[in-house]
C-alpha cells in the first residue's frame, strides 16, 4: 500500500473554502493539527509589483480559505514572510492585503525578519526564528513557479523565505543544499500549493503567467513538488534540490511511489520551463561577493536601469 499521497483539485467554479477543506480532509489533517496547536503558515510573497501579485504571490483568497479551516482547531496561527532583498516583508503583507484579512479573523502576520532567532548548527544558515522552531505545525504555502536558478520553485524552495536575513542572495553559492537543510529542519508537515495561477517561462516572478485553477496539497514537500511539476510538464529530475531531499529521506521521488487522487484531466500545454540566461548566471555568480551586493545590486539607481536594459536585450535576443 503507498502511504504518500498527493491531491488534486480544481477550484474553477467552486468555494475555496471547501476545496481547501477537501484537500486537508484527504490528508487527514486533524490528526495533525491538534487542537489549539500553534500553526505557522509560511506564504510565498516574492514580489511587490502589483501586476505580478497574481501570479507570482500565493493568493490571498486562498490563504483565507486555509486559515479559515484550520480556525475550527485552533486560533493560534500567524501567516509569516521574511523581507526579501528589495522588498520589506510589510509591503509583501500590505500588497496582499493580509493584514486587513488577518485583523478580520483574529490570527496574526508576522515579519520573521523581525522575530527572535535561535543556532540551529548551520553556520551558513545562520539563526532561525524562533516561532518557527517552536511551532506544533508548520505549513508550506507555496505556488507553482519555474525558478530560472533551481528549475522549480514549490514546496520546499518556499523555506527560503524563512531565511530572516535580507541578504540571503548571498548564499546563493550553496542553495541547493540549504533548501534541503532548511526543511530538514523546519519539518513541513503540510504543503497546500497555489496552482490557480502559476508562472512558466523567465519565473518566478519575470515570466509568463499560467492559469490552471489547481489546488494541491500533501503531507509529503518532495512528493508534491516532483507531482506538480509532472502535472505541468516538467522534468522532476533537472531539479536538483527536490532530487537532493528525496536522497536526505525528506519525502519520495519516484511516481510508483506517490498516490495521486486527482480529479482533474489534463487539458494544459506543457509549461516552458526556465532557461538560465548569461545575465542570470552572472548576477547569481557575483552576489557571493559583498562588495556586488552593496554597490550595484543595493543601488537603486544602478539596479532598475541595468534591469530594463537586460529585458531590452532579452527582447531582441542578444541574452539568451
Amino acid at each position: 500500500m503507498i502511504d504518500t499521497k498527493v491531491i488534486v483539485r480544481s477550484v474553477k467554479g467552486r468555494d475555496l473554502k471547501g476545496v481547501v477543506g477537501e484537500v486537508l480532509d484527504r490528508l487527514n489533517w486533524r490528526e495533525i493539527v491538534q487542537p489549539q496547536a500553534k500553526v505557522v503558515i509560511k506564504v510565498n510573497l516574492c514580489t511587490p509589483e502589483p501586476e505580478k501579485i497574481a501570479s507570482a504571490d500565493t493568493s490571498p483568497e486562498l490563504i483565507e480559505a486555509l486559515c479559515q479551516v484550520l480556525l475550527e482547531r485552533t486560533r493560534d496561527i500567524a501567516i509569516v514572510e521574511a523581507h526579501s532583498y528589495r522588498q520589506p516583508a510589510e509591503i509583501a503583507f500590505r500588497n496582499a492585503g493580509l493584514y486587513e484579512m488577518a485583523e478580520k479573523l483574529g490570527v496574526r502576520v508576522v515579519n520573521l525578519s523581525k522575530e527572535p532567532s535561535r543556532d540551529v548548527g548551520n553556520t551558513l544558515l545562520g539563526p532561525l526564528p524562533e516561532i518557527l522552531l517552536a511551532a506544533d505545525v508548520f505549513i508550506t504555502m507555496p505556488t507553482i513557479k519555474t525558478h530560472a536558478l533551481t528549475y522549480f520553485t514549490g514546496a520546499l524552495k518556499n523555506q527560503w523565505g524563512c531565511v530572516p536575513r535580507y541578504d540571503r542572495i548571498a548564499l546563493h553559492h550553496s542553495l541547493d543544499q540549504l533548501i534541503v537543510e532548511l526543511n530538514r529542519i523546519l519539518r513541513p508537515r503540510l504543503a497546500i500549493m497555489d496552482g490557480i495561477i502559476g508562472v512558466e517561462g523567465r519565473g518566478p516572478t519575470n515570466g509568463k503567467p499560467r492559469k490552471l485553477d489547481l489546488l494541491l496539497g500533501s503531507s509529503d514537500p518532495v512528493a508534491l513538488d516532483v507531482t506538480a511539476m509532472r502535472l505541468v510538464g516538467l522534468d522532476p529530475s533537472k531539479c536538483r534540490h527536490v532530487k537532493l531531499a528525496c536522497e536526505a529521506g525528506l519525502g519520495k521521488f519516484q511516481e510508483s511511489d506517490i498516490a495521486v487522487d486527482c480529479n482533474v484531466s489534463r487539458t494544459w500545454p506543457d509549461f516552458e520551463p526556465a532557461h538560465l540566461d548569461w545575465a542570470v548566471d552572472w548576477m547569481n555568480r557575483l552576489t557571493k561577493y559583498s562588495w556586488f551586493r552593496k554597490y550595484i545590486l543595493s543601488v537603486d539607481a544602478i539596479f532598475y536601469p541595468t534591469k530594463r536594459l537586460v529585458g531590452f536585450l532579452r527582447n531582441v535576443g542578444i541574452v539568451r
